[in-house]
């Protein structure tokens, strides 16, 4: 069965880990984009490590959705082979 997951399936799992670490990443050291880039774009209001939050939290939701509707559509079409 997992050489039936498609290479999609196997991306979105990918970018949806990678977004959840950036996200947890986010909420508990606000300032690490300030600290590894040196730059700070928002003066230090923070307004953009909340932004950064929320986009996170919809882009990983929706990638691991998109990845549940793929493992689903792979076990359905395997049942019914």
């Amino acid at each position: 069965m997992i050489k039936a997951m498609r290479l999609r399936f196997w991306l979105e799992v990918s970018m949806a880990t990678i977004t959840s670490f950036l996200l947890v990443l986010t909420l508990v050291w606000e300032d690490w984009i300030e600290e590894i880039f040196r730059v700070s774009p928002d003066a230090g209001s923070g307004s953009l490590e909340r932004w950064i939050v929320g986009t996170l939290c919809v882009v990983t939701i929706a990638l691991f959705v998109m990845a549940r509707y793929e493992w689903r559509g792979t076990r359905t079409s395997l049942s019914t082979a």
